[in-house]
C-alpha cells in the first residue's frame, strides 16, 4: 500500500474526456461536486517523450528505481543538512525548505509543468535522465565538499573552545596565568603550575617543599579555583623538574606544562578568533547552498519521477503516448479510502494492462513467461491498474 507520508503521482490513459475525469474525481475523492479542484488533487501534465524502442524502455524501468533511491537519498541529505545547520527548529527549517520560494505542496499542487527550458522532450529519454543525473550528482558533490569544509572548521573550533571549558586540569591557561606568575630570564629557576584536587589542598601545603630538593620554600601562589581543582605557582630550580614532575603525579598533584609567552598567548587568541570566524562564514556559505540545493534537487526528483511515470505508462498500457497525469496528496487518515477509489475508478483499466506483465505480477505462468522474466527487477513494486509512484514528504 502506498505510504500515507508522501504525495501520489498516477498515471492512466488519456481517455479524450479530461475535464470530466477531474470533476469525478474530484467528487469521489472529496465527497462533493465542487467544480474547484480540491487542494490536495492537482493535474499532472505528462509530456510526450520519445518512446523510443521496447527494448530501451525495458533497460530504463530497470535503471530507473536506482536512480529514484540516489535522487531521494540526496534531497534527504540535504534536507538533514538544513535541519542540523537550523538546531531542528520546524519555523526557520520552514523557511529554508522551499522550492522555486514556495512551499513543496504549492510546487507541486498549484500548476506543476516540465520544464522545458533545462529538459527539452527533443532529446530522448536516455538524454533526458543522464542530463538529471549529471545535475543531481554535480549537487551531490558540493554538498558533500562544503558540508566536510564547514565539518572540519567546526571541528576546530569545538576543539579550541573545549580548552577554555573543563576543570583546571584540562582547561587552557591562556585567559588564566599572568606574566607576573612567572620567574623570568632566570637561568636556574623556573615557575611550575600545578593543578591540585581540592580534596588535597592541606597536603599540597604541607608536602610541596619536600617533593624534592631545591624547591623554593613559601614560593606556592594560588592562582585560580573552580569547584575541583585550584591552580598553584611554584618555583623549583630546571635541574629537578623531570624529578618534581614524578613526585607531583605520585601525590595526584597534576602539572600543567606551560611556558608563558605573550605572543604565543596573542597567536592562540588570534587563531580561536579566525576559527570562530571561519566557522560562521562556512556556515552562512553551507545554509545558502542546501536552500538553493533543495530547490533544485527537489524539481530534479520530480522531474525524475515523471519520467518512471511515462515509462511505465507505456510499457503498461502501450502507444499512443497519450496520458493523463494527476498528484494526490491523501489526508493521513483516509489514505486507504483514497486508494480504494482510485482502484475503483480505474478497476477497467485492467484490461489494457500488458497481460505478461501482469501475469507476472500475479505469479503465473503461460506463453509469455519468457517475455515477463525481462521485467522481473520492473515489478517489485505493488501494482495498480493506474501506475503510481510516491514523492516522501519532507517531514519539518
Amino acid at each position: 500500500m502506498p505510504s500515507d507520508q508522501s504525495t501520489w503521482l498516477i498515471s492512466v490513459p488519456d481517455n479524450g474526456d479530461t475535464e470530466g475525469l477531474h470533476h469525478e474525481l474530484t467528487t469521489k475523492l472529496t465527497g462533493t461536486s465542487k467544480s474547484v479542484l480540491p487542494s490536495n488533487l492537482a493535474q499532472l501534465s505528462i509530456p510526450s517523450f520519445k518512446t523510443g524502442t521496447l527494448e530501451s524502455l525495458v533497460a530504463l524501468s530497470e535503471e530507473l528505481p536506482k536512480q529514484d533511491t540516489f535522487f531521494t537519498a540526496t534531497v534527504a541529505k540535504t534536507v538533514d543538512t538544513l535541519r542540523n545547520l537550523l538546531n531542528n527548529d520546524p519555523t526557520k527549517l520552514s523557511q529554508h525548505i522551499l522550492v522555486n520560494e514556495q512551499p513543496v505542496d504549492s510546487y507541486l499542487l498549484r500548476g506543476w509543468s516540465w520544464n522545458e527550458g533545462r529538459y527539452g522532450t527533443q532529446r530522448s529519454l536516455r538524454e533526458m535522465i543522464d542530463v538529471l543525473v549529471k545535475e543531481m550528482t554535480s549537487i551531490d558533490n558540493v554538498m558533500k565538499n562544503k558540508l566536510n569544509n564547514y565539518n572540519l572548521a567546526k571541528g576546530s573550533l569545538t576543539q579550541m573552545q573545549r580548552k577554555k571549558t573543563g576543570n583546571l586540569s584540562v582547561r587552557s591557561l591562556v585567559d588564566i596565568v599572568r606574566k607576573e606568575h612567572f620567574i623570568n630570564d632566570s637561568e636556574y629557576l623556573q615557575t611550575v603550575i600545578v593543578a591540585v584536587p581540592k580534596n588535597l589542598f592541606k597536603d599540597w601545603n604541607t608536602k610541596y617543599e619536600r617533593l624534592t630538593s631545591m624547591v623554593v620554600p613559601r614560593s606556592s601562589t594560588s592562582i585560580a579555583s573552580d569547584d575541583e581543582f585550584s591552580l598553584f605557582s611554584v618555583v623549583i630550580f630546571k635541574r629537578v623538574h623531570d624529578e618534581f614532575a614524578q613526585k607531583c603525579r605520585d601525590n595526584k598533584f597534576m602539572i600543567r606544562e606551560f611556558t608563558f609567552s605573550e605572543e604565543a598567548i596573542a597567536k592562540q587568541r588570534d587563531e580561536l578568533q579566525v576559527a570562530d570566524t571561519t566557522e560562521k562564514e562556512l556556515w552562512t556559505e553551507l545554509l545558502q547552498l542546501s536552500r538553493t540545493n533543495f530547490s533544485e534537487s527537489f524539481q530534479i526528483l520530480v522531474h525524475l519521477k515523471v519520467v518512471q511515470l511515462f515509462v511505465e505508462s507505456v510499457l503498461r498500457y502501450g502507444l499512443p503516448a497519450h496520458y493523463t497525469g494527476y498528484f494526490i496528496k491523501p489526508e493521513p487518515k483516509a489514505t486507504k479510502r483514497t486508494l480504494t477509489t482510485l482502484q475503483s475508478q480505474f478497476a477497467y483499466l485492467g484490461r489494457r494492462s500488458n497481460p505478461d506483465r501482469a501475469k507476472a505480477k500475479n505469479g503465473g505462468s503461460g506463453p509469455g513467461d519468457d517475455f515477463s522474466g525481462e521485467y522481473a527487477s520492473v515489478l517489485e513494486q505493488e501494482y495498480f491498474d493506474f501506475v503510481l509512484y510516491e514523492i516522501p514528504w519532507i517531514v519539518l
